[in-house]
């Protein structure tokens, strides 16, 4: 039986860091940057005002008062996005407006609320210290600094930054081509009537939609026939443009295990027993050079299988530096029981201070699982915790409000 972190080093070796493509900045969020971006400007690229008010130079303005205001002519209005800025003469203020470059000889910026806002000849009642209300060029950053590191995953203020610093695209790994199939002659296609004994099809949704939220892009193949030959054929002729496939179902110890028994047949996919509850029985290997993760058919088995072996790997294929979820401490709000040598992974409801579980540690409980919002996880060791007790927890996300 092989440790958590054993066979997630198995799967994580089987998906090499994908190509890198180079994608503008409209379509690359959520993406990871690929290579260090230095910034090809500087920010600010030169002085510019602060605020809306007048350039002056603070020798002129400094003793300014309400009852001894300083009055000055204003010789220019500089508007942000001005590229023809004359410099300040002596004796004479600019009116300028947030962003605009500063003039030459100014060193200073005096708010429009310290003046009676004039346009001809402005009329000074106070004048903060010299230097004030000035954004200095390069101050945020230089050109030439290193602005995006490799393994940046692009959100809004990152991709912000890489238009700023000149980038109308950026280097980033392309996202890999999942390949997902359920097996399973029980399983239906929602929306038809049941027969007895059938159920509804919900895993290729389910893993579908979280091959997309770890970063990749998910195809699914519905319904593929349980006889081990007709498998083999439709999977191989499915799997050409894919960079993984993902299975569930088929992978138990019982009779009728189609996905064990098809790629035992070629050799290259190996069938194992995992220390963890739920997600036990797992596979990985290769079928025609493609990498094969087969994951339980149990919803809940298959959800937390991608969680703790297919995400991560996805991830870091992806360039992320951190491929993990977040993980925090909380105090559980009831006690708990766990199986002896099996690593527990419960669903539960955090809330920042505590966590609740949510339903019980049946892998069949879907309705349980979409409440939840963090996996509770027991160690191996551990059989029994008390109300308090403090746990480690995995933040997920798509939980229920």
């Amino acid at each position: 039986m092989r440790t958590v972190e054993e066979h997630q080093a198995v799967v994580a070796g089987l998906l090499p860091a994908l190509p890198v493509e180079d994608v503008l900045l409209t379509d690359a969020a959520g993406r990871v940057v690929a290579r260090d971006l230095p910034a090809l400007v500087s920010l600010p690229g030169f002085t510019n005002s602060a605020m809306d008010g007048y350039a002056a130079r603070y020798a002129e303005v400094r003793t300014a008062s309400e009852a001894a205001p300083v009055r000055l002519p204003v010789a220019a209005d500089i508007p942000a996005g001005r590229t023809d800025v004359p410099p300040l003469q002596p004796g004479t203020v600019h009116r300028i407006m947030t962003g605009a470059p500063l003039p030459e000889g100014s060193d200073v910026v005096i708010p429009v609320e310290r003046t009676d806002a004039a346009t001809d000849v402005v009329t000074i009642t106070g004048s903060p210290d010299a230097g004030t209300h000035l954004r200095h060029a390069g101050e945020d950053i230089r050109a030439g600094d290193l602005a995006l590191p490799a393994g940046t995953a692009l959100g809004a203020a990152q991709l912000g930054l890489a238009a700023a610093v000149g980038y109308a695209s950026v280097p980033v790994r392309r996202r890999p081509r999942v390949l997902v199939l359920s097996t399973g002659s029980e399983l239906v296609e929602p929306g038809r009537p049941l027969q007895p004994g059938q159920i509804y099809e919900s895993n290729s949704v389910l893993l579908a939609a979280a091959v997309t939220e770890a970063g990749g892009e998910a195809r699914t193949l519905h319904f593929v026939p349980d006889d081990v030959e007709e498998f083999l054929a439709t999977v191989r002729a499915e799997l050409a443009p894919a960079d993984q496939l993902v299975t569930s179902g088929g992978v138990s110890a019982g009779a009728y295990e189609v996905v064990k028994d098809a790629f035992r047949e070629l050799g290259t996919v190996e069938f194992t027993k995992v220390a963890m509850q739920p997600g036990g029985p797992q596979g990985a290997g290769t079928v025609d050079g493609v990498p094969v993760i087969t994951l339980p058919g149990n919803p809940v088995s298959s959800f937390v299988s991608f969680e703790v072996f297919v995400r991560p790997a996805l991830r870091r294929a992806l360039g992320h530096t951190a491929p993990d979820r977040l993980r925090t401490t909380a105090r559980l709000t009831a006690a708990l029981h766990s199986p002896a040598g099996r690593r527990q992974f419960l669903r539960g409801r955090f809330d920042g201070e505590v966590v609740t579980q949510v339903g019980g540690p049946g892998s069949h409980l879907v309705a349980h699982l979409a409440r939840a919002n963090c996996l509770v996880v027991v160690p191996e060791e551990v059989t029994e915790l008390p109300a308090g007790a403090e746990v480690a927890v995995v933040l997920i996300e798509g939980a229920l409000q």
